[in-house]
């Protein structure tokens, strides 16, 4: 059975990706993996005083909140899916997982129109992931 990694923010942005990957996964018959990655080196930019052991704690909980509501939408396609929240910097850690796991195909989310980054970035990132792991790595 080959496995599909779904890397996802979690939200109703993420919604058209999770199903996505649900539905491949059902009509392939394929184990699905959603993985949350929690990276707080956003906080290195701010001059306010945090402290990041409760950031990232409180990350951790969003995450898993959000994987929960994955894994749920995965159920109302009739998809069993596993959850794994790692920490670090996105692109490191799925290619950690995918090469772990022994994935067979990463699905990201295409970028929204007017988002942090380009269809072309993203492209270029699926690109480099796919030569590193030589997985599939499909933008929907």
């Amino acid at each position: 059975m080959a496995k599909i990694l779904c890397a996802t923010r979690g939200g109703a942005a993420s919604y058209r990706t999770q199903d996505a990957a649900s539905r491949m996964a059902e009509e392939q018959g394929d184990e699905l993996l959603f993985l949350y990655v929690v990276n707080i080196e956003f906080l290195d930019k701010t001059a306010r005083a945090v402290r990041p052991d409760i950031v990232e704690a409180e990350m951790e909980k969003l995450g898993e909140f959000l994987l929960e509501m994955a894994r749920e939408r995965a159920a109302g396609l009739g998809v069993q899916a596993n959850v794994l929240l790692r920490h670090g910097v996105l692109p490191e850690e799925l290619a950690a997982v995918a090469i772990e796991h022994r994935v067979s195909c990463i699905v990201l989310g295409k970028p929204a129109e007017g988002g942090i980054y380009s269809l072309e970035e993203m492209e270029s990132f699926a690109a480099e992931l796919r030569a590193k792991i030589g997985s599939q790595v499909l933008i929907l």
